[in-house]
């Protein structure tokens, strides 16, 4: 039985070469990419993240993850515009942690909550390092100011 099925797979291997179906095939003539390295159980993974170009933090486990984004934490808010947005990406990033304190797994590794304060200090050193010097000429002249428009809050009531 298992002779008649190689039989037949060869004789269908040897109807696609008559034909050509094998010939200028991509990567005709190339090695064979990592042929000459050891054997890695884990290749397939280092080549999927390779391939979808996938950071390799996702394979951190989760304290060494929530290491390394506290970390980077002064470089993610640099750009953000406001105190309000900063307070919410410290806060959604200390819920991340006390969530992980709460049940931990995976390696001891001490990580601690992100002071909120200490973040918006730097955060806001560095936006006056970036704001232009008062009296500087603007490369655009802005308009002339208007009368202002009080604004009313809507649900608030006149006594």
């Amino acid at each position: 039985m298992v002779d008649a099925w190689q039989a037949a797979v060869e004789a269908q291997i040897r109807g696609a070469q008559e034909r050509g179906e094998f010939d200028n095939l991509p990567g005709m003539g190339k090695p064979i990419p990592g042929r000459d390295l050891p054997y890695d159980e884990s290749w397939w993974i280092k080549s999927f993240l390779e391939r979808e170009a996938l950071p390799s933090d996702l394979l951190l486990p989760t304290p060494l993850q929530l290491r390394r984004r506290v970390e980077q934490v002064p470089d993610e808010v640099r750009d953000l515009p406001t105190e309000a947005s900063v307070r919410e990406f410290v806060g959604a990033l200390n819920r991340e942690i006390v969530a992980w304190l709460r049940y931990p797994s995976g390696p001891r590794v001490v990580v601690r909550p992100v002071d909120t304060e200490a973040v918006l200090r730097q955060w806001r050193v560095h936006r006056a390092a970036r704001q232009p010097v008062v009296g500087a000429v603007s490369a655009a002249p802005r308009p002339p100011a208007g009368p202002r428009r009080r604004w009313r809050w809507p649900w608030r009531r006149r006594a």
